[in-house]
């Protein structure tokens, strides 16, 4: 690792001060266990075996949102795997009094930090920082997730004391470096275009599916499945296509499947209507594909091929998924979608190389962007 990790420190005795990630999906007010708490938990417990004097900030949504809320739940849920204390404070004389009292082994959590403004006004010297760096000697960063944004409790602790990543940032950014090689293959459907667009722009060797296979499709000149108004909001990214396809490898669906009386059929590309929606890719394109990925030597998937909340358009997502588990190849999967689609389709997580429980900052680091938060370590470094 270029960075400190947990092996790299004495922490009996020490406060930590442990940026974590345990925004997660809200129902209703309730908030749902998921990957971020349970993964962040394994670093917490870990701490708490090396006697170390853990505070935790975390954030939940923001001010606006309706998953804006503060991290009582989250505690309660943390506290099925690790015993930890909820602090509903921040930076006032409870939290601070609250750690003075701290001993070795023992965790806070302290409230939602986007309570404050000045989490989004990132400084050495705002009252966030001014109020809680002299009570730490170390400062961890596992929310990597997170550390493509320029806040607070993601860049202005790690100059002022010694500083390291968690379990979380360390598992991603290990399997993230193994991706990063010339041959990665890239399979990306969902409909989050934007994000698609930066890979293509900083990668190669991509297959297409879902929403961006249609971008693609039209910028070889066929008018394959417009999806009416929905497709409209991605059609400023045809032209750049074109563009793109003259230096790089991008494939695009042989054939597609569509809904006819409420039953699949596969048409090929040339056939398909103009007017009409695509809901997954067609065999003839699983199967070229599948090709593709028997040689690869790692593979990047996000985003599902198909409407996968459909069992019959499924089909190409547990097709390609369950060749990848075939193959040879490393295998990164980021994306909620995808990930529940393998749960659906009960095949093995255990399977695949890493699950990623990053989102913008997974794209960032793919496509070779500056994260603030890895840049901040490296200069304490």
């Amino acid at each position: 690792m270029k960075y400190k990790t947990l092996d790299d420190f004495s922490f009996k005795g020490k406060r930590v001060l442990l940026r974590s990630d345990l925004n997660s999906e809200v129902d209703d007010g309730k908030v749902i266990e998921g990957e971020r708490i349970i993964q962040s938990a394994k670093t917490i417990k870990e701490l708490k075996a090396k006697k170390a004097r853990v505070v935790i900030i975390a954030h939940q949504g923001r001010k606006g949102d309706k998953d804006f809320t503060d991290l009582k739940q989250h505690a309660k849920l943390l506290n099925k795997y690790v015993k930890v204390k909820y602090v509903a404070d921040i930076i006032g004389e409870v939290t601070i009094s609250e750690i003075s009292k701290l001993k070795d082994g023992e965790v806070l959590l302290l409230d939602n930090i986007r309570n404050l403004d000045e989490e989004m006004k990132p400084s050495v010297d705002n009252i966030i920082v001014n109020k809680l760096k002299d009570l730490f000697d170390i400062y961890l960063n596992d929310a990597f997730s997170v550390s493509h944004r320029l806040q607070t409790s993601i860049v202005s602790f790690a100059p002022l004391m010694d500083c390291g990543v968690g379990r979380v940032m360390q598992r991603e950014l290990e399997s993230l470096e193994k991706i990063t090689i010339e041959n990665c293959l890239f399979l990306l459907g969902g409909f989050k275009v934007e994000d698609e667009m930066k890979i293509l722009r900083n990668r190669d060797n991509i297959l297409s599916a879902g929403m961006l296979a249609h971008v693609c499709l039209f910028a070889k000149g066929y008018k394959a499945g417009i999806e009416n108004e929905v497709f409209k909001d991605v059609m400023q990214y045809v032209p750049e296509v074109m563009e793109l396809m003259k230096t790089k490898k991008i494939f695009v669906p042989l054939d597609l499947a569509m809904k006819e009386n409420g039953k699949r059929k596969d048409v090929i590309i040339s056939d398909f209507p103009v007017n009409e929606r695509s809901y997954d890719i067609g065999e003839k394109t699983v199967a070229y594909y599948k090709e593709k990925i028997k040689k690869a030597k790692s593979i990047f998937i996000k985003g599902t091929m198909g409407v996968c909340e459909e069992k019959e358009f499924c089909y190409g997502t547990k097709e390609l998924l369950n060749a990848v588990v075939k193959s040879k190849a490393f295998s990164v999967v980021g994306g909620g979608h995808i990930t529940t689609a393998m749960k659906k389709l009960k095949i093995p997580i255990k399977k695949f190389g890493y699950i990623s429980l990053s989102g913008g900052a997974l794209i960032a680091y793919i496509c070779g962007e500056n994260l603030p938060g890895l840049e901040v370590l490296n200069k304490r470094k």
